[in-house]
């Protein structure tokens, strides 16, 4: 086993590691590795044809794979260290990793790991849809690979479970192949994909959308028959009364995705149970000293550009990383899902970003960031979905009026 030192290891060359390991090389750091398992740099951005890239970083809309040949043409102008086909599986919090290739076991050890893993699809057994497993069943991330990379398509007749932004966008997909959407069934009664797909996927292509339903079974034993469907009442419990079914031959599962973290907590690092990344701090910091997470394996993004910007945020901050012996723990109230970072150690820094999701729909509703009693952030937002991260930036002179910890609110509109 040879064993290898670097200055920093980027675990996932998607769009979070690229940003991650150039942001780092441009700003000092020189001796870097990406370790990526696929055979190409890119991620998930690689089978993402559609439009909709880079219209924040760049300005510009591209499709996934021009946004991905973007950070990967600045990549190869630097000398960093790229592995392709490459596992990491064994880590320790002392950053020494093994690492397996065709050329067989490596060890090597970093002074600093950025942790870019992405995230998986929750497969039909996570939400336990009963019925026979016969073929023509996928997740939406699959039937987008196996039609765009692959040129395969799964089926003529198609039931979407789930109105995640996969789904809408394979929805879209499928319909321009000539297959047949008859249906997306979403268990809640709002949809958990952006709104602009929701426009440009859905309502467009006049695909039918059933919120408060979902799937009870899936019928055919070979091959999908159809499916039963029912509305659910407040609990998300299917009505029998109103089952009714369906008939098609393929089930596409878009219900959410997961952060890869099998790695992190190999190591020991703390996550939190909503996001299922780890808990961080403003330099996203895990709970492991020199560990850092950007990107969906810390919290599930809409947007490739704020992965983007997210880990390039990680990047200068491990490399002006000042520490000061504080914690301020940052909460949320009822109205909203999540907040990272969950804490602050260090007040010392030009800007913080707030990345959130709320519970429910919220209209003219009243953002309120509050330290001690006191109102240092306030903004009132038009509309806020479930389906859409929300960022503020809070400035300087807001972080000098920390004095405890901090506490972020919705202010529902009682009307709406």
């Amino acid at each position: 086993m040879i064993k290898n030192n670097y200055q920093l290891v980027v675990i996932g060359g998607g769009p979070a590691g690229l940003a991650g390991a150039i942001t780092a090389y441009e700003n000092g750091l020189s001796n870097i590795l990406i370790i990526e398992r696929n055979e190409q740099l890119g991620g998930i951005l690689q089978q993402c044809i559609h439009n909709g890239f880079g219209l924040h970083l760049f300005k510009e809309e591209l499709t996934g794979p021009e946004y991905a040949a973007r950070w990967i043409q600045q990549l190869n102008d630097k000398k960093i260290t790229i592995m392709l086909n490459t596992t990491v599986i064994d880590i320790n919090e002392n950053k020494e990793m093994t690492i397996v290739n065709e050329t067989g076991l490596t060890h090597i050890c970093a002074e600093r790991i950025l942790l870019a893993m992405g995230c998986r699809e929750r497969t039909r057994g996570a939400i336990l849809t009963p019925g026979y497993r016969p073929a023509g069943i996928f997740t939406a991330g699959l039937a987008q690979k196996l039609v765009n990379i692959y040129g395969y398509l799964p089926g003529q007749e198609i039931v979407i479970v789930g109105s995640g932004d996969i789904g809408l966008i394979m929805a879209r997909r499928l319909t321009l192949e000539r297959a047949k959407v008859k249906l997306i069934t979403e268990i809640m009664p709002y949809s958990s994909g952006l709104i602009r797909n929701i426009v440009q996927c859905q309502e467009d292509f006049m695909i039918p959308l059933r919120y408060n339903t979902t799937i009870t079974k899936i019928c055919g034993q070979d091959r999908v028959t159809g499916v039963m469907i029912a509305n659910v009442d407040k609990d998300r419990k299917p009505i029998k009364e109103t089952e009714e079914f369906i008939s098609c031959d393929t089930v596409l599962f878009s219900v959410g995705l997961i952060p890869e973290n099998e790695l992190s907590q190999k190591i020991g690092i703390s996550i939190d149970p909503i996001t299922k990344g780890p808990i961080v701090d403003q330099n996203l910091e895990t709970s492991v000293p020199g560990i850092y997470a950007c990107g969906n394996v810390l919290h599930v993004h809409d947007l490739v550009d704020n992965v983007s910007s997210e880990a390039k945020r990680a990047a200068m901050s491990m490399i002006n990383k000042t520490n000061k012996p504080i914690l301020i723990n940052v909460s949320f109230d009822k109205n909203i899902r999540y907040v990272v970072p969950q804490k602050l150690t260090n007040l010392n820094i030009n800007e913080l970003i707030l990345s959130f999701r709320v519970k429910n729909v919220y209209r003219q509703a009243m953002i309120s960031v509050k330290s001690n009693d006191m109102v240092i952030y306030s903004q009132k937002k038009h509309i806020m979905t479930p389906g859409e991260m929300i960022q503020i930036k809070l400035i300087s002179k807001q972080l000098e009026m920390i004095k405890d910890d901090l506490f972020l609110s919705i202010e529902v509109n009682k009307n709406e």
